[in-house]
């Protein structure tokens, strides 16, 4: 059994100065893949006086300098394609075709970046038209310093480069902490850092948990900003330790997010876009459609459509081609899905498929796809996000009634709207309080368009030009035009 006790800081793998190590699991196995070390606050002072001593010369390099360097990830991951898919399945237990999607965004959003980068130089000292006479301003675009990035485990390449890409696009250096949970697929970028000649300094990798590394590099002094990805309790801890310096954060947080069924859709083609919706990465998705919003006159075929798909998907060994659905991440969120399923049954909710009724395979953490039916909006399922294959349906007489349930809610990450017509489709969408809408199709993320949420689903925006922004200072030089 492997075990990483070393931290990445400096170009070097170092020991880190933390006494205690933590499983880290093949979910399907119920194994052992490794321990890796749950850090300590002196591995994050260490990691952080580092990316300060490499801040002056990476920021000074240039955009289009930078960008050769995102662009060096994005072809290294791209060799490592094969390898760095098997390897997240196994740590995660996504299904082949999952962690495939998983790296091939993060290979787009490097690229992406590569090219922001190189158009931030273009964007350096731009004229302000001004109406004062004789008087100029000139626009620059600083980096915001060093900065602290935490991942979840859902999407662990793609959410690190939703957050490293932009990050050392803008000139800013940092301080990646991987969940512990899913750690092994992002030691790759440490080992890219060194084969792409990447400034010692600008990449540092602590694993860690929240206790050793996460808390520690919130509260640092030297951090700049904070980007979090992960649940509303933790991220509304570091949003109170960056409060206490007055230092910017990006939060990611939940979703409870709708899927409108109008009553022009079609129920077969919308039952595929409910099902991957909700029913992709079993449910491990902050963007999951996990509430039905099916207008009556169309309810019953599209519950008939997903029956039958629901009881199509094969749940298995995720390394396996044929498997559709592999277990959940980790035992404890396992044991978290149970309980809701459990408050289900206790609320009497109307069951179309019960994940206790389905034969699971022999070991991993796995829970069944689950599907209620007219569901009371005061159900905890219906307002809690469970992160886990369960939806949650309720009929709506019209398109207003559909709009309004869909808008009540604490959470505004996203939303699908399925409908016959098109413009009725997106007419729609611009009424809904989310951050990403999507019709007629499944959700489509795209390193050009912002990701985030509005209410309680976070602040700020990833990817697009905004994800850039969230790692620059803007700032005026001022003076006589002729000075």
């Amino acid at each position: 059994m492997h075990r990483l006790e070393q931290q990445f800081i400096d170009n070097q793998w170092v020991r880190s100065r933390g006494a205690r190590y933590l499983p880290v699991m093949n979910p399907y196995r119920e194994e052992v893949l490794a321990e890796v070390t749950a850090g300590a606050p002196q591995d994050v002072d260490d990691a952080v006086k580092t990316a300060q001593r490499a801040l002056p010369a990476w920021r000074s390099l240039g955009g289009a300098k930078r960008a050769t360097y995102l662009e060096g990830f994005a072809a290294a991951l791209t060799r490592r394609r094969e390898a760095l898919v098997r390897l997240s399945s196994t740590n995660n237990g996504k299904v082949l075709a999952e962690a495939a999607i998983d790296l091939d965004d993060a290979i787009a959003c490097y690229r992406y970046y590569a090219d922001q980068a190189r158009r931030l130089d273009e964007r350096q000292g731009a004229a302000v038209s001004v109406e004062m006479a004789n008087v100029e301003a000139r626009c620059y675009h600083d980096p915001v310093g060093v900065v602290g990035l935490i991942t979840p485990w859902n999407f662990p390449l793609v959410t690190s480069a939703w957050k490293l890409a932009p990050a050392l696009a803008a000139g800013c250096t940092a301080v990646l902490k991987p969940s512990e949970v899913t750690p092994l697929p992002e030691q790759a970028l440490a080992e890219i850092a060194l084969e792409i000649g990447l400034p010692s300094g600008v990449l540092n990798l602590l694993n860690g948990d929240g206790e050793g590394i996460g808390a520690p590099l919130s509260r640092h002094a030297g951090i700049d900003k904070i980007s979090f990805t992960g649940s509303n309790r933790v991220g509304e801890a570091v949003m109170a330790a960056a409060a206490e310096r007055t230092v910017g954060v990006s939060l990611e947080l939940g979703g409870k997010s709708p899927i409108l069924v109008m009553e022009d859709a079609d129920p077969e083609q919308a039952a595929d876009w409910v099902m991957a919706g909700i029913y992709f990465n079993a449910g491990q998705i902050c963007s999951a459609t996990s509430r039905l919003l099916v207008h009556e006159a169309v309810a019953d075929s599209l519950y008939s459509a997903l029956e039958k798909r629901i009881d199509a998907l094969v749940l298995g060994n995720p390394l396996a081609e044929q498997t559709d659905m592999g277990p959940l991440a980790n035992a404890r969120q396992r044991e978290t899905v149970n309980g809701y399923l459990a408050t289900a049954e206790q609320e009497g909710l109307r069951v179309v498929r019960d994940a206790r009724h389905r034969q699971l395979p022999s070991r991993g953490y796995f829970v069944a796809p689950t599907l209620y039916r007219d569901v009371p909006l005061t159900s905890r399922l219906w307002k809690e996000e469970i992160f886990g294959p369960v939806l949650c349906g309720h009929s709506v007489a019209n398109e207003q009634e559909a709009i309004a349930l869909a808008n009540d809610s604490d959470f505004g990450l996203a939303a699908t709207v399925i409908s016959g017509d098109g413009d009725r489709a997106r007419r729609i969408g611009r009424e809904l309080r989310a951050g990403s809408i999507w019709f007629n199709s499944e959700q489509l993320v795209l390193p050009e368009t912002g990701w985030g949420g509005f209410k309680r689903s976070g602040i700020g925006r990833e990817l697009g030009p905004w994800g850039l922004s969230s790692y620059l200072e803007v700032k005026h030089v001022i003076g006589p035009s002729h000075g």
